[in-house]
């Protein structure tokens, strides 16, 4: 039911902070995209006391924040407002504003006080609640890859990565170069001072492994929906930084053809009131670990329309990509969607291998542990480990097309009892009408291939 925050943490944080002049405080709609308002400071009390209301079609917009109105949420509800409550713990400061700024996360209810079924928060609720019955608390890091692209040549309608400071565009593949850190240390000092003010967990950086591509990995965390808030929370952190910076970050999958896509690579482990790791060990896998192993190998071609949710979501997926074609697991091995690491065994750990950074981040981890559950309560066992190579020894047997993943991820009781009929319903049909959007356009590429030569 719903989920009132304290109004002391809204009244404490505005006596520490007298300078912020406005609010953001947003929602996370299925497609992963932020929608709210902007709020001032004396709304703010008032706004975890009483919520702020928000049109119910929120929930019903695509990518491009159309209404998709067979979801049955704008004229049959009269697009009616929901009441929205801040979540406690995410109001924070949005630092790349030049008038100071703060931030804050929403979900939102029914007027009953039920949780909206379209928001994609209450079904990472819901799936974490189905362990927490269970008796296991997840334990959850979500990596983020992402490219700084030239904000130039957007203009001019062929993405580049961006020009540093110094002059330079970096053009070659140079995995984990120093020189690339170095060379836009800029943007990415400024990016972990933010994460420091915000309060994001922020650890290792990397350059990747494509020009102007970089992936900050954020800590493990004892508490899944505060990962998955975080996770929001660094995106808008990441995009709103280059751009003061004259850059745009983007984390979709695969901005260029002929370099690497960015995923979202999620860690997870599962503890109990015995151990604060049910997954270590140095041989043989615990049960824990091998039933999660067999229940999101089992799940994963009808979860693939969340973990890719977008057209461009699917040109990540081919062969030697890093990207997987067919579910597998294999310990410390790149190249199947579920890597066992290797390590201490007291710091083993699963890391899925599949989304996209694309996937919303709500979402995409609520079906990972929702699997897990799955593998969990059924005691499903895995494949066997892959050694070496997995693209040479798997055959691809994942939808690897959006409309088929779409076709797929329809049939799927496994989402709907794990998710709820309501959200995956609305979730489901917003992206096939995005898809019946995206394949209705004619694109350059038509002209290109068939304007002549038909």
């Amino acid at each position: 039911m719903m989920s009132k925050p304290d109004p002391k943490e809204a009244s404490d944080f505005l006596a520490a902070n007298p300078g912020i002049v406005q609010i953001q405080a947003f929602l996370t709609d299925p497609s992963g995209v932020a929608r709210g308002k902007v709020l001032r400071p004396e709304e703010l009390v008032p706004a975890y006391r009483d919520a702020r209301p928000l049109p119910c079609s929120i929930e019903s917009l695509d990518i491009l924040g159309a209404d998709v109105l067979e979801t049955g949420l704008v004229w049959e509800e009269g697009d009616s407002d929901r009441p929205c409550y801040p979540v406690a713990g995410t109001l924070t400061h949005a630092p790349w504003n030049e008038v100071p700024t703060a931030q804050l996360i929403l979900q939102s209810f029914e007027r009953d006080g039920s949780p909206t079924p379209a928001d994609p928060r209450h079904a990472l609720a819901r799936c974490v609640s189905s362990l927490q019955a269970l008796g296991f608390t997840p334990v959850v890091a979500i990596e983020l890859e992402f490219y700084l692209i030239d904000r130039k040549s957007l203009r001019k309608g062929k993405p580049m990565p961006a020009v540093a400071p110094n002059g330079f565009r970096p053009s070659d593949l140079q995995a984990y170069l120093m020189q690339d850190l170095e060379d836009f240390s800029g943007f990415l000092n400024d990016v972990f001072a933010g994460t420091k003010k915000m309060g994001l967990p922020a650890r290792t950086l990397i350059s990747e492994y494509a020009p102007g591509q970089f992936e900050i990995v954020l800590a493990h965390c004892a508490d899944a929906m505060r990962a998955a808030d975080d996770a929001v929370l660094y995106k808008r952190l990441v995009k709103g930084v280059a751009d003061a910076h004259g850059y745009v970050a983007t984390f979709m999958a695969k901005p260029y053809a002929d370099y690497s896509g960015s995923g979202m690579h999620v860690h997870v482990s599962l503890a109990d009131e015995t151990s604060g790791n049910l997954f270590a060990g140095a041989g043989e896998l615990t049960p824990s670990l091998r039933h999660a192993i067999g229940g999101l190998e089992q799940t994963m071609a009808e979860s693939m329309a969340i973990f890719a949710p977008n057209a461009n979501s699917y040109r990540r997926f081919r062969k030697n990509s890093y990207a997987p074609l067919a579910p597998a697991w294999a310990v410390d091995n790149r190249s199947v969607p579920l890597r066992v690491t290797a390590g201490k065994p007291e710091t083993r750990h699963l890391e899925h291998r599949v989304c996209g950074a694309d996937a919303n981040p709500y979402v995409a981890l609520a079906v990972v542990l929702a699997a897990i559950a799955e593998g969990i309560e059924n005691r499903i066992e895995p494949s066997a480990p892959v050694v070496g190579d997995g693209y040479g020894q798997k055959e691809a047997t994942l939808p690897m097309n959006w409309w088929r993943a779409l076709e797929v991820a329809r049939g799927s009781d496994f989402l709907k009892r794990r998710l709820g009929d309501g959200f995956t319903n609305i979730f489901l049909t917003i992206k096939e009408a995005e898809c019946d959007r995206f394949f209705a356009a004619v694109s350059d590429l038509d002209f290109d291939w068939y304007l002549r030569n038909s």
